[in-house]
């Protein structure tokens, strides 16, 4: 597979804190990727950092044999680079509908009065949006509560919106932060399921924050490892299970049971067939 996304020695300081230090990574086309380790690592600040919230204090990026530098913040996800965060970024008082919209703002091109008239350009724009998030919304099986405003939603709902509002920005290169972060079971195994249907059906490669380890190791082509904010390993999930490095990490030992071998195995419902988003 050819890379899509790479980082060279990047590197992000906040004063006298080195939060991610030299950091090399590698994204291929169509895989699904994770990023683990153990809490304050600087996991989310090389997210911020790989979708231009934040810029590195020294490294660079490359995506699409493009690099990233003096690009700004806001043409990241115009260039396929979408994201959901750790913490819920919602609109409250807007409806599924309005949230997801949002996310294809980047690709409207109207100027402002043919949007005040609502007319050419800018009918047509809306009309496409709009026929895009009606596929995201029955992609994300979320079909009864469209019109729901999103503040009366359920935690695991509001998640999902979180995850259109970024499918509707039209990713090649999808960052999940943290996804089923206190969510149960049953809406975890969901979140899981659409993680692969996006990959398979929709064809976004994925990279993933992720403390679950049931879903790292169900579900990863590779995993990368990171701990004080450097890269200490990278594999397929049952090379990293066994890495002594890893264990360190996370259990301050190198014996015991490797990272997420106790909980059972997550189980991945089968895929679904959606025909409407890639339109």
């Amino acid at each position: 597979m050819t890379i899509l996304l790479s980082a060279e020695k990047l590197s992000k300081r906040f004063g006298g804190l080195q939060a991610v230090a030299d950091v090399d990574l590698e994204v291929r086309h169509g895989e699904i990727c994770s990023v683990i380790g153990p809490n304050g690592a600087g996991k989310t600040t090389l997210f911020n950092l790989i979708s231009g919230v934040l810029p590195p204090t020294a490294g660079r990026l490359v995506f699409e044999g493009r690099s990233l530098e003096g690009v700004r913040p806001w043409h990241f996800a115009r260039l396929g680079i979408g994201r959901t965060f750790q913490n819920l970024a919602l609109f409250r008082h807007g409806t599924v509908v309005e949230n997801m919209l949002t996310g294809h703002h980047v690709h409207m091109r109207a100027n402002v009065l043919e949007a005040v008239v609502h007319l050419g350009r800018a009918r047509r724009e809306e009309i496409a949006a709009r026929r895009r998030i009606e596929g995201i919304i029955e992609f994300l099986e979320m079909e009864h509560v469209r019109d729901a405003v999103v503040g009366t939603l359920s935690y695991g709902q509001q998640k999902r919106v979180e995850l259109g509002r970024a499918l509707a920005c039209e990713p090649k290169l999808l960052l999940l932060d943290e996804m089923v972060s206190g969510m149960n079971r049953e809406e975890t195994e969901d979140i899981a399921r659409f993680v692969l249907d996006i990959r398979d059906q929709l064809g976004v490669t994925i990279v993933m924050i992720e403390h679950d380890m049931r879903i790292v190791m169900d579900i990863s082509d590779r995993v990368h490892v990171i701990n004080f904010g450097r890269k200490i390993a990278e594999g397929a999930p049952s090379e990293v299970k066994a890495n002594p490095a890893v264990l360190e990490a996370y259990l301050g030992t190198n014996h015991g049971e490797p990272p997420g071998a106790a909980p059972a195995p997550t189980t991945v419902k089968p895929s679904r067939v959606s025909a409407h988003v890639g339109g």
